[in-house]
């Protein structure tokens, strides 16, 4: 598949596999590991997962692997950096100050949050 059409459906596919890594090293963190911080064991899989991100951004989504790979990954991480502020903007504007249920909030946060890391990624990111 290729065009934008074929390259937004393998970013919806990788960012599934990216987050069931994220939730898989979280658990086996958690219950094989004992890590006793919750925060500590969710850095550790937020890491592996957008390692596992950015690797499929960089093969298999934008395939944009010519390019070198530090200048993408410096790019990549300032990217996902403004994408946890806004995340977190979103969510306190929308859950804090006007009082919806932060799940709604969230799920604004993220929809907001995909669409700039698609965009991101696509023009910032792997061009």
């Amino acid at each position: 598949m290729g065009g934008s059409g074929g390259e937004i459906i393998r970013y919806v596919f990788n960012g599934g596999v990216a987050t069931l890594v994220h939730v898989g090293v979280l658990v086996f963190s958690m219950e094989l590991l004992h890590i006793p911080y919750a925060g500590l064991a969710n850095f550790i899989a937020a890491l592996a997962g957008i390692s596992v991100s950015f690797t499929g951004c960089r093969f298999f989504v934008f395939r944009q692997h010519d390019a070198p790979v530090f200048h993408q990954g410096v790019r990549f991480l300032v990217l996902y950096a403004c994408m946890a502020l806004l995340h977190g903007l979103v969510l306190y504007l929308l859950s804090d100050l006007l009082s919806i249920g932060y799940l709604y909030g969230f799920v604004v946060a993220s929809v907001f949050q995909f669409l700039l890391s698609f965009f991101g990624n696509k023009k910032f990111v792997f061009t």
